[in-house]
């Protein structure tokens, strides 16, 4: 098998798990979020668009229901022993094998801790395994559980965020080198892609952001690409990748000579990006990282340009997006730690002048502050 863990990584993960189930009074637990899958038992694999669950019983014992298209995939990636398939055919209804599973477990009538707030189980399979489990067990929200968790990374976590960190750079660097008149959107998107997959990297959690011109003030990806005028403006939101650990960044490129507006809205980003870092601090809540961010941005006199969030937490993450919880925003209670890994994005939108300005960038938060993960500066990147 490929883990990217030590056994004993892995054994500690599943210690914390069934310690928080003990304390939450869970007899068991399913997960249907590929994220907790993945970090709890290593299994790596896109099949959650399909029914799966991972059964966690409150003495360790761990069981997946999958498809057979996923077994030689749970066997090569992961420590699961206990490998159940439900079968493909007219009327399947694998929320019905689940049941039969956890009957098998000794776990009707129990209470069972459940993921609905994911990706991993879409709602109408949502309501099978309600009616499934209808008087049979006790369902409670759990989503957050392994969530929570995965917050704070451990040191074998922090080396893999820290080498898609070097992805992320060699992403940028890539992009500079290919960014200038006339190019074609399409080659420098293409070479950023390059950079993270020769150096062993892996497909991020969503698409690339990259739009120019108009579509530089766009903060999602679009279809359709387009060459670069002579004076221009380039948004890129991009992640370096590594065992599925996100590193992310955001920068908006200039071509040619930059606008006076460019450069009013850089130094508003610049400012707004240093007095965000300034407040990621351990034991600070994640509401004061957004309040530095509001306040700043707000006396550039930029509030009707600015969003109403300015980054999240990041880590191991599955399509469709790479942001993991929680997220900057106003009030957030959640207390920083060290161990945590947050990305800042400060995207200024000006649609009446038509201007964009991006500047992002992650962090790892440490017992005294902060460790950025780029080598790049904060200036206003000109090409």
């Amino acid at each position: 098998m490929s883990l990217h863990f030590e056994r004993d990584e892995f054994a500690s993960r599943l210690r914390r798990v069934l310690a928080v189930m003990a304390e939450r009074g869970l007899d068991g637990l399913l997960l249907f979020n590929q994220a907790s899958m993945y970090w709890l038992t290593g299994y790596d694999t896109f099949g959650f668009c399909f029914f799966q669950s991972l059964v966690v019983r409150a003495d360790g014992r761990v069981v997946l229901l999958t498809r057979s298209a996923d077994l030689r995939q749970a066997q090569l990636t992961s420590n699961i022993e206990d490998i159940r398939i439900w079968i493909d055919r007219d009327g399947a209804s694998p929320a019905d094998d689940l049941g039969e599973l956890l009957a098998e477990l000794g776990l009707h009538g129990k209470r069972l801790g459940f993921e609905s707030e994911t990706h991993g189980l879409t709602f109408a399979n949502g309501r099978r395994v309600e009616a499934a489990l209808d008087g049979r067990a006790v369902l409670v929200e759990a989503s957050d559980l392994v969530t929570r968790l995965r917050l704070v990374k451990s040191e074998a976590e922090l080396a893999c965020v820290r080498k898609a960190g070097e992805l992320c750079d060699a992403a940028l660097d890539a992009a500079i080198k290919a960014t200038a008149p006339g190019a074609d959107e399409g080659v420098i998107l293409a070479r950023m892609h390059d950079a993270i997959f020769e150096a062993g990297g892996d497909y991020p959690g969503n698409p690339f952001i990259i739009g120019s011109g108009e579509h530089a003030l766009l903060c999602r990806y679009q279809s359709g690409r387009r060459r670069l005028d002579a004076r221009d403006q380039l948004t890129l939101e991009w992640a370096g990748v590594w065992r599925q650990y996100h590193v992310a960044a955001m920068r908006t490129l200039i071509v040619g000579e930059p606008h006076r507006r460019h450069l009013e809205l850089h130094a508003a980003g610049e400012a707004a990006l240093l007095a965000c870092e300034e407040a990621l601090r351990p034991g600070k809540a994640m509401s004061e990282v957004f309040d530095a961010h509001a306040r700043t941005l707000d006396a550039y006199g930029l509030a009707g340009h600015r969003l109403n969030a300015c980054g999240y937490s990041l880590g191991t993450v599955y399509a469709p997006s790479w942001m993991d919880w929680p997220m900057f925003h106003a009030g957030n209670p959640v207390i920083m730690q060290p161990g945590m890994v947050f990305f800042l994005h400060m995207i200024i939108a000006d649609s009446a002048s038509g201007h964009a300005m991006t500047l992002g960038r992650t962090s790892i938060i440490t017992e005294t502050g902060l460790e950025a993960l780029s080598r790049h500066g904060t200036g206003l990147i000109r090409c």
